[in-house]
């Protein structure tokens, strides 16, 4: 139980203000820094730190090293994959949405898949039509 109590006003601050105290469990112990939940805040901080470290340090190393040994669409699939991976992860992390229910995931994520492949589709539907018109013989 927390030793402060907040009145409606200053809860009403709080979101029109520095929403990050909201977020972060930082309310709830906000007397004891060094309490056991505030270390477990700041552990998950770092653990998501080193997380997208090594996958940059991974993307620079690819990109530095394996360039020019490594057949083109392997690696850009691979960068793709990896870049794929760190936005997922900080949408899961930062936005809250690895603590979601299922439902609410399957409905932010369905659209958002659909859209990608709507994106594609058009791309590959214009370099189609693009193509046929540089290749057509004149009318």
């Amino acid at each position: 139980m927390s030793q402060h109590h907040h009145t409606e006003n200053n809860i009403q601050h709080l979101y029109e203000g520095d929403q990050s105290k909201l977020y972060s469990g930082v309310m709830q112990h906000h007397t004891d820094i060094s309490s056991a939940e505030s270390r477990k805040q700041v552990g998950r901080i770092w653990k998501v730190f080193w997380i997208l470290l090594a996958v940059t340090i991974v993307e620079v190393i690819l990109g530095m090293f394996f360039s020019y040994s490594i057949p083109k669409g392997f690696l850009n699939s691979m960068f793709l994959l990896l870049t794929l991976f760190k936005a997922g992860y900080i949408v899961s992390v930062f936005m809250h949405l690895g603590d979601e229910v299922k439902s609410f995931l399957i409905t932010v994520l369905i659209p958002l898949t659909l859209f990608i492949w709507f994106i594609i589709a058009f791309l590959a539907d214009g370099g189609f039509w693009l193509h046929m018109n540089s290749t057509a013989p004149m009318r």
